[in-house]
């Protein structure tokens, strides 16, 4: 393992930004995976954190191949993530927002650029990526529509859902848009959560990108089929929403299976402790995406449900 600083800026009053990067093997460049990009995304930079140890742990037992190059970038935002802020710590500028980057920029810009000129000249990208409600999900891997998408090689990752997105306008921003535009390969990995850390999803993720390896040649071993991964359509998720706002308790949890009809959650009146609402399944289908805050308010997505008849096709 080699440790490497991809991208440094000079800091004024305190330590310099450093982006660090863990570089194992050597040749040809095959993947490249992106941690945590906000400052709120715990769970991501756990899990790259952990992919390192794994790698680190293979290269030492002689098992990784000496012709393969993987970067793995945990954190691309260490100063919000030092004071718990999810965007950049000083004019709230989202970095997945900036790409493929500008190196004579505003801060983030330049930062965006640093990455990219790493990231942009491996063949296979992922990033652990975060929703931008919270919430909490069944682990997954999702990729944009926009012509350049490999569900074959998606299946490869083993995890249950692959789920195709239809870019939308400020999707050219992000890191995995820019990275299928630029001839990468692109994946984002949802495991369950952001904030908190879930070792159970995170270790998932680590087991299904050192299976992806183990199929491209990378790490030594005997690649194992996983089970068909289910394709499913951003578009043809149903959305479940809320009539009151109140505090919300679900009775369900992301992945769970349920019936039309089923009691899902009820939202209760922060003042009086009354229910104001239940939630129901419309129809048969599996958790995908739950709402994860104590509290909600009206009219918001608080599930979201890979249909019966989705999963029957």
């Amino acid at each position: 393992m080699q440790e490497t600083d991809i991208f440094t800026l000079k800091g004024l009053y305190r330590d310099d930004f450093r982006i660090r990067g863990y570089r194992f093997g050597g040749g040809e460049k095959t993947l490249c995976v992106v941690g945590a990009m906000r400052g709120n995304e715990n769970q991501q930079l756990y899990a790259a954190s952990q992919l390192v140890r794994r790698l680190s742990l293979l290269e030492k037992a002689g098992k990784l191949s000496p012709c393969r190059e993987v970067m793995v970038i945990p954190c691309c935002n260490p100063y919000s993530i030092n004071i718990r802020k999810r965007f950049w710590t000083i004019d709230n500028t989202d970095i997945n927002r900036m790409f493929p980057g500008y190196n004579k920029g505003e801060t983030t810009q330049r930062i965006a650029d640093g990455i990219f000129r790493t990231a942009q000249q491996y063949k296979y990208g992922i990033q652990y990526a975060s929703f931008y409600m919270d919430g909490t999900f069944a682990p997954h891997v999702r990729m944009m529509q926009t012509g350049f998408e490999d569900v074959e090689t998606a299946s490869r990752f083993g995890l249950p859902y692959i789920m195709l997105r239809k870019p939308r306008p400020f999707d050219t921003t992000t890191l995995n848009y820019n990275w299928q535009i630029w001839d990468v390969n692109a994946f984002s990995l949802y495991t369950t959560t952001t904030d908190t850390i879930d070792p159970q999803s995170a270790a998932q993720s680590v087991d299904a990108i050192i299976n992806f390896l183990t199929s491209l040649g990378f790490v030594k071993g005997t690649y194992v089929q996983p089970e068909p991964s289910q394709l499913i359509r951003d578009e043809n998720l149903l959305n479940i929403r809320t009539e009151r706002a109140g505090f919300f308790d679900s009775y369900v949890k992301p992945g769970e299976a349920v019936r039309a009809g089923q009691l899902l959650a009820q939202v209760t009146d922060p003042y009086d402790g009354s229910i104001r609402s239940w939630i129901h399944a419309p129809e048969d289908g599996t958790v995908l995406f739950m709402h994860s805050f104590d509290m909600v308010y009206a009219d918001t997505s608080v599930f979201k449900l890979v249909s019966g008849k989705e999963i029957s096709k």
